[in-house]
């Protein structure tokens, strides 16, 4: 499974695969990227192009049309379980946190 290859999304790969939720191309996913992340991350065209046929060939997502030079692509179902457990990962980790700074109480 797609896992292996990604034992953990990096937030670039994360808001790329969250962006492909709906079908878009390449400027279209780093201007969706900037939108939901409230432009605290930036996707250019390296990061960008180099990590779409990853994960196409893993199986995340599929391109589903091209005009020209321009290829439109969208999450599979493999694509979208993998975010749905990067997330639940993301929660424990919050959950994780909050316990260990949370105050001590006192037993006594």
């Amino acid at each position: 499974m797609a896992r292996e290859q990604f034992q953990t999304l990096s937030e670039p790969m994360y808001y790329i695969l969250l962006a492909l939720l709906e079908e878009r191309c390449g400027v279209d996913i780093m201007d969706e990227v900037a939108r939901i992340s409230h432009g605290r991350i930036s996707v250019g065209p390296g990061t960008l192009y180099a990590m779409l046929p990853k994960f196409e060939s893993s199986g995340m997502i599929r391109q589903t049309r091209q005009e020209k030079r321009q290829k439109w692509y969208v999450v599979t179902e493999k694509g979208r379980l993998m975010l749905e457990e990067e997330v639940e990962r993301l929660k424990q980790m919050l959950s994780d946190g909050a316990e260990t700074f949370a105050p001590k109480k006192d037993t006594d």
